[in-house]
């Protein structure tokens, strides 16, 4: 596709922050006798991923807002209407274990919308793109959801609680309803990916609680530019805001949500 000069300033920087991530990746299999030594590093290539992602975006649109997972604050741009919105390195536990499933992330934000999203699988060599209006791309092909209209054929993707978190017990509910009813429920480590895979139709559905908006605001655009739907995991919520989100393909996305929300 031929992107704005934005998505393609967003592509530059994706590339150049995997291409760091990859080096150091092929050094964490030397690293894995050693917890925390192991997780030291990897915490060092998160922050050199997202300082390469700074520089490109805001050396170039110095003016635009910021918010990345490593920085945490949101820092206002002198434009209050735009800003980048990143995950330098999402799937970090994949990433630490020497699981090569793990992505970059850059969404821009327009007055409250995305407008724009790249998510990068260095490892696959796999850019998913999308802006506002445009469609949504994996590498040079258009990306469409899944066609799947019977619950019992599909696929659906989620993040399990760990370490003792209290959502637990609810995804554990969601998985005893969704998982008779279905043909298997994924969980890869990587929500942008997770969000990724169902816009390229591998997925037909996913959704997950307590995340960032750094984990779901590329995503959301990707998943929407492929047609599917996506919306707030409670109604009348706030995705962004809340980190909770539920999308699926145009079909089947009723029944899902449904069965996730325990409507009856």
């Amino acid at each position: 596709m031929q992107g704005s000069a934005n998505l393609n300033l967003m592509i530059r920087a994706a590339r150049k922050a995997g291409r760091s991530l990859v080096k150091d990746f092929r050094e964490v299999e030397n690293l894995q006798v050693s917890m925390k030594g192991a997780g030291d590093f990897v915490s060092r290539a998160d922050t050199a991923a997202e300082n390469i992602i700074r520089e490109e975006l805001l050396g170039t649109r110095p003016n635009y807002g910021w918010l990345a997972e490593e920085s945490g604050d949101e820092v206002a741009g002198a434009d209050p209407t735009r800003r980048w919105i990143v995950d330098p390195l999402d799937g970090t536990t994949n990433f630490l274990h020497g699981l090569p499933h793990w992505a970059v992330s850059i969404a821009l934000e327009h007055k409250g919308e995305i407008v724009a999203a790249v998510i990068f699988d260095p490892a696959k060599d796999e850019m998913f793109v999308a802006e506002k209006g445009q469609g949504a791309w994996l590498n040079q092909s258009r990306l469409r959801v899944s066609g799947r209209s019977r619950l019992i054929e599909c696929i659906f993707a989620t993040g399990l609680p760990f370490g003792g978190r209290a959502d637990l017990p609810e995804t554990l509910q969601d998985l005893a309803r969704i998982l008779p009813a279905c043909a298997g429920v994924r969980r890869w480590g990587a929500a942008a990916l997770d969000m990724a895979y169902v816009a390229a139709g591998r997925y037909d559905g996913f959704w997950e609680r307590k995340l960032h908006a750094w984990d779901i605001a590329a995503g959301v655009l990707i998943l929407r530019e492929a047609g599917g739907l996506v919306e707030p995991l409670r109604p009348g919520g706030d995705i962004l805001a809340d980190g909770e989100v539920i999308c699926a393909n145009g079909a089947i996305f009723e029944q899902f949500a449904a069965i996730i929300r325990n409507e009856g």
